[in-house]
């Protein structure tokens, strides 16, 4: 009689689509976004799909924390993309940070290394959790970004960042203009720190939140929504919205009665856009096409660049980004960033201004781009920023451009890493 097929492993399926991004992030350089999809596929019930995501999460911001776990715990150190590292990774990170039972996160562990060293992994696991293993509170960054982030910004900033990653950040929302943003964070639960916007804790469930269906926010982090800010009211005026989707900025311009021509090279990402500008009854001209081969046939009196870059400023909620980015992928950013601007500044009309923002804590992307674009163009001045135009807690710099770090609203749940320079054509 053939022997009987051993019962499937219930949850085996998420850990296993858990270890696929793992090794996409580390060994392939993929981003969360691009490998998700591919990661989950056959993964059909919302829940499990969830539970991939924390996995994988948490998994990237405690990274340096459980390597060195899982190395006081072994005779000789697992080669870094040793599968029964990446496997251990994972069930020490259920148990320790999820609350997943150790039985439950070692049995769907030992399988995922079928003909390997499961021995080694449950030895090692058990071990650890005979020992009562903890993970500091304060997460380890890789020693590689906080020694980059050390040299561009001091010790002060990496704490702060450490201090940042050890959850997912709350949730901010920017509200349509005209709201009342004390009396929408009273019906929603939450705190206002600047105009047209609420800030919510993390966990919220937005589409049964009131204003939802009616169109009144759109969930868009407080740095975020800073470059449009300075742009000021619209008035009518046209303003062209590069890189534009998935949208937030286009639609606070929409919303502060800017004439917006939205372009971004992604159809898909513009229709995300097209739809949430029905949501919220705004409207915006939109335009799929490359930005470094776009020619309007306008001059505008407002140009928005935010430029692809290396996302570092948003680690918080992409993780990915401190295991993945390095000094070469600055690089090709900037040298990018820097065509962008170019092209950018062709469309501004005399008088007319120009915003640069990345989402990037590195200073290539940031400060030293906005130097050499005016060393690059002498019809251009920096339009400094004042601090009248900011939040609470928030100021430019000596140079009139604004640079956000972890260390900002540290009381209020800290906010996203961003550049933002605002340029005036004059000639």
């Amino acid at each position: 009689m053939p022997a009987a097929k051993a019962a499937p492993v219930e949850g085996l399926a998420a850990r296993r689509a858990a270890l696929r991004l793992l090794d996409a992030v580390l060994r392939r350089g993929e981003s969360l976004d691009q490998a998700m999809s591919g990661a989950v596929k056959g993964i059909g019930r919302g829940d499990d799909r969830a539970l991939v995501l924390a996995i994988i999460s948490e998994t990237l911001r405690r990274l340096p924390d459980l390597d060195a776990l899982i190395d006081s715990a072994t005779q000789r150190p697992l080669p870094d993309d040793a599968k029964a590292r990446s496997v251990l990774r994972i069930a020490l990170v259920q148990a320790l940070v999820l609350g997943t039972p150790q039985h439950a996160a070692i049995s769907t562990a030992l399988p995922l290394v079928v003909g390997g060293p499961r021995r080694l992994v449950h030895g090692v696991f058990g071990t650890l959790m005979r020992k009562q293993a903890k993970l500091p509170d304060v997460p380890a960054l890789p020693q590689t970004v906080a020694d980059r982030w050390q040299a561009a910004w001091g010790p002060e900033m990496v704490e702060a960042a450490a201090r940042a990653i050890a959850a997912p950040p709350p949730l901010d929302l920017t509200l349509k203009q005209g709201e009342d943003a004390a009396s929408w964070a009273d019906r929603l639960g939450g705190q206002t720190l600047a105009p047209n916007h609420v800030r919510l804790p993390r966990g919220s469930e937005l589409t049964s939140l009131p204003g939802f269906d009616e169109g009144q926010w759109w969930v868009q982090d407080i740095a975020a929504s800073l470059p449009a800010r300075l742009m000021g009211d619209g008035a009518g005026r046209p303003v062209l919205d590069l890189c534009a989707a998935p949208g937030g900025k286009t639609m606070q311009l929409a919303a502060a009665g800017w004439d917006v021509t939205a372009l971004d090279q992604s159809a898909k990402r513009l229709g995300r856009l097209s739809e949430n500008l029905a949501r919220t009854g705004l409207t915006a001209t939109m335009v799929t096409a490359d930005a470094l081969d776009f020619t309007p046939d306008r001059a505008f009196d407002a140009v928005l660049l935010d430029a692809p870059c290396t996302a570092t400023g948003i680690f918080r909620r992409h993780p990915d980004v401190l295991h993945r980015i390095g000094a070469r992928d600055i690089a090709e950013r900037a040298e990018l960033q820097a065509a962008l601007l170019d092209r950018a500044a062709q469309a501004v009309k005399p008088g007319g201004v120009l915003v640069y923002a990345v989402c990037s804590l590195e200073p290539e992307e940031g400060e030293e781009q906005a130097r050499a674009f005016l060393s690059r163009h002498a019809g251009f001045i920096t339009d400094a920023i004042g601090s009248d135009e900011l939040p609470d807690g928030i100021a430019a710099g000596e140079h009139g451009w604004l640079r956000t770090l972890p260390t900002m609203l540290a009381d209020q749940g800290r906010m996203d890493g961003f550049f933002v320079a605002r340029f005036r054509r004059t000639d």
